[in-house]
């Protein structure tokens, strides 16, 4: 090899290296892209929507770094969360990152009756929206098929779930699913200890989240170290198995707010 073919190696290994460094510097304090591969959060978030997930929302903790490795105790520079915020955490058992809604503050009491949530005794009204309409086909990577409130369906079908607007204490407003009556639709009251966190999904009767705990398959209460940010805008949206399939991408989601 010339000296200049190894200036030329050597000039390319740099240029990759602080590539790298700055590309991981982004992704640990601004902007962490997140790939949505399930149904839990159907409609507000579909299998295959993409996002970047707000980072400086709130704050930094271990868990803001690839393999947990930021050297902070707690977390810092934050602002606490709002009830109603969609987030992105890391699953306090699994290390799995996870994306739901922040329904419940540090001693808040949560409860689930007749699949209506209530906070603090007071009912989160839902209104009826309609039905939420999808085609019954595999969906991402998983190949997940949905669940259909007018089943039998075949595949290629017309899938159909009820739909109802929730408002939250505050006022947040936003679409939820229901399929069916489920143990989680009924629950017993939990309290959210301090520095902790009740999340639960859009898709209520297809979601693992706080109502479950860890040590039974689901998400139980999350500390507050564990949330990586907030997830404020879909960027892009696919609905086929790979990014590629140009003819199934989702054009009227493209830089969708989340609400």
């Amino acid at each position: 090899m010339t000296e200049k073919q190894k200036d030329g190696l050597w000039e390319n290994v740099k240029t990759i290296f602080w590539a790298l460094i700055i590309a991981g510097i982004f992704r640990t304090l601004f902007f962490q892209p997140f790939w949505i591969p399930t149904g839990s959060m159907k409609d507000t978030l579909l299998i295959g929507d993409f996002l970047f997930v707000n980072k400086m929302a709130y704050g930094y903790s271990k868990y803001s770094c690839p393999f947990s490795s930021c050297p902070i105790s707690g977390r810092i520079l934050g602002s606490e969360p709002e009830r109603g915020d969609v987030v992105v955490f890391r699953h306090p058992t699994l290390g799995t990152d996870y994306v739901k809604r922040l329904v419940g503050l540090p001693g808040d009491k949560i409860q689930v009756k007749s699949s209506v949530l209530w906070i603090n005794g007071e009912e989160a009204k839902q209104v009826s929206a309609g039905m939420f309409s999808e085609t019954k086909l595999p969906q991402g990577r998983f190949r997940t098929i949905p669940q259909c409130i007018n089943r039998p369906v075949g595949e290629g079908g017309e899938c159909l779930k009820e739909k109802f607007v929730e408002t939250l204490p505050g006022g947040v407003s936003h679409s939820i699913l229901n399929f069916a009556n489920r143990s989680v639709d009924n629950t017993n009251v939990f309290t959210v200890p301090e520095g902790h966190y009740f999340f639960m999904g859009d898709n209520r009767d297809n979601s693992i989240d706080s109502r479950v705990s860890p040590n039974a398959g689901g998400v139980g209460f999350v500390p507050a170290e564990y949330l990586l940010g907030r997830a404020d805008r879909i960027m892009f949206s696919a609905a086929g198995k790979r990014l590629f399939y140009f003819w199934t991408w989702r054009s009227d989601r493209f830089f969708k707010e989340i609400e």
